[in-house]
């Protein structure tokens, strides 16, 4: 046999190549090192990151998904886990954190696992048969919600703000957050779009206010016309309110100068058309997507209408929702039964901005949530927890079904796995195992964020649920174990379930990684290693 065999090289040159059990510890490690970098963000007394660009912005939150999108992770592994926290954030707005940790702490554990020569696939079907239990358990532990439990709903939203920047003024934008709920639901059927936030520096916290209708960030079109408008009666128009210009480039051309001076009666004459069937269908006040021609400004204010321009088209379909409108797009066809009505439409300055408010709508199916705050970066922080809020009511009155939070229903479902695992047969009983004390990394976090003995408080929490005490959860604020529901911790269970899906998928779909190749990028080395995880230094 020749023994001077050329070897093949099948990558281009400059191409990296980790295989086998460095591939899975490599992918493992990077997956870890994302979650404890917001694990110390979990629970009421979760600490705060700040982010500082290239620009020396900065941004303090404990929000999981804001921290992971701000860091630009680029190691390919790591950024699979801030998938997780994206796709927690769509679906709920919540919990990203939770998600976070729980993907770490289930690839650590099945790197213990791997360790012990058991193949990543058994650990792979093993979790996957565990998150498919604990989404049956957690069901059965759920409680039922009812749609005019409003006590309760104000719970939800205080979890979800509790340990936020916004905990000064909670209870207060509890109820905002309730209340702006209950307005827009039709049947159930919850549009988070209809919930238009708005924010504005300036006062305190407490001075931030629920609108029935929507705040247009854009001022009257002419002095004149009036800054307050009662019993408004509103038309909303999707086209413009001037003559149109061809698409194309077009040439006119004129011999004679009376030609020129018919051409322009003939444009005068338009505008005036248009608004006088704006006028005579009684609106005294218009919502323009588009322009709004001088000549059609003179005539709006002369017959004393308020108008505003250039509207967002999310805002006119909001406004239309809000008021009753119909848009219009035909302005010559405009009738008074496609006019939306509002108790209030002014004109308000808010600092240096001209704004108007559209307000005390009858039954708005669209409502706006004024933040206000001392600084740009408290009125953010307020933004993501009210987000969170409404994000939680949304998927608690959406399943109808609620949990305990506290750390109660995560040793809750941990029990019950181990009783599941201990009927099993196999290697995957291993794996299952695992997943339980996985999960347990929830309640052990929330007490190490609070300075509380991880150990001591765990063992108090598992003999209580042995005990019977399902709703069993960790008071961080006194240190010791107390019935989560009667303390108000109260979580949708869409929550719980995302996370444990999210979770257990992308730790399925890592574990079975066993090669990576990566091609040499645009003239800079691939990031392959947990260190290759690009934050802003020291974060790593």
């Amino acid at each position: 046999m020749n023994q001077n065999v050329q070897p093949i090289f099948i990558l281009p040159e400059g191409s990296q190549r980790t295989t086998g059990r460095d591939a899975q510890r490599n992918n493992i490690a990077a997956a870890k090192a994302v979650a404890e970098t917001v694990r110390t963000t979990l629970g009421p007394k979760g600490m705060d990151k700040m982010l500082v660009d290239s620009m020396g912005d900065a941004v303090v939150t404990n929000d999981g998904v804001t921290i992971l999108e701000e860091m630009q992770i680029e190691h390919p592994a790591a950024k699979m886990i801030v998938e997780v926290a994206k796709t927690q954030e769509n679906e709920i707005g919540d919990g990203t954190t939770t998600a976070v940790i729980l993907a770490g702490e289930l690839l650590k554990n099945a790197e213990d696992l791997i360790d012990k020569n058991i193949h990543p696939t058994v650990i792979a079907k093993g979790y996957r048969m565990a998150a498919e239990t604990a989404q049956k358990i957690l069901n059965n532990i759920a409680e039922d919600l009812k749609l005019d439990d409003v006590e309760t709903l104000k719970k939800i939203a205080l979890t979800a703000m509790t340990g936020k920047g916004a905990e000064i003024a909670k209870e207060k934008l509890a109820e905002l957050a309730v209340k702006a709920v209950l307005e827009v639901s039709e049947d159930s059927f919850i549009d988070l779009e209809t919930i238009k936030i708005e924010k504005k520096v300036g006062g305190g916290i407490d001075d931030s206010e629920l609108i029935k209708g929507i705040i247009i960030d854009k001022e009257r079109v002419d002095s004149n016309m009036p800054k307050l408008v009662k019993n408004a009666k509103i038309a909303l128009i999707a086209s413009a309110i001037e003559v149109k210009s061809s698409e194309a480039d077009t040439k006119i051309s004129i011999s004679d100068p009376k030609q020129l001076q018919a051409f322009v009666q003939e444009e005068e004459r338009i505008i005036k058309e248009m608004t006088d069937a704006i006028i005579k269908s009684k609106a005294n006040v218009i919502v323009c997507q588009k322009g709004i021609d001088d000549l059609a400004q003179y005539y709006l204010s002369k017959a004393g209408v308020y108008a505003v321009r250039r509207v967002k088209q999310s805002d006119l379909y909001n406004l239309a929702k809000a008021t009753g409108a119909k848009i219009i797009t035909k302005i010559s066809e405009i009738k008074e039964s496609d006019l939306g009505f509002a108790g209030l439409v002014e004109e308000i300055k808010i600092g240096e901005e001209e704004m108007t408010y559209v307000r005390d709508c009858k039954n708005p199916k669209a409502v706006t949530i004024l933040i206000r705050g001392g600084t740009k970066h408290v009125i953010d922080e307020v933004e993501r927890a009210m987000t969170d809020a409404l994000g939680d009511i949304s998927a608690s009155l959406r399943l109808k079904k609620v949990v305990a939070g506290a750390g109660a229903c995560e040793v809750e479902v941990s029990r019950n796995l181990r009783l599941f695992a201990n009927k099993m047969a196999g290697r995957e009983q291993l794996a299952v195992l695992a997943f339980a004390d996985a999960i347990e990394v929830v309640p052990r976090t929330l007490a190490e964020n609070a300075g509380i003995d991880p150990i001591d408080i765990m063992t108090d929490l598992k003999s209580q649920h042995d005990a019977g005490k399902k709703w069993a959860g960790i008071n961080v604020f006194k240190g010791k174990v107390e019935d989560a529901w009667k303390m108000g911790v109260i979580e949708p269970l869409k929550i719980k379930t995302q996370a444990i899906k999210s979770a257990s998928e992308v730790a399925e779909l890592i574990l079975r990684i066993d090669d990576v190749i990566a091609s040499k990028g645009m003239g800079k080395e691939p990031a392959m290693s947990p260190q290759g995880m690009q934050g802003y230094p020291g974060m790593m």
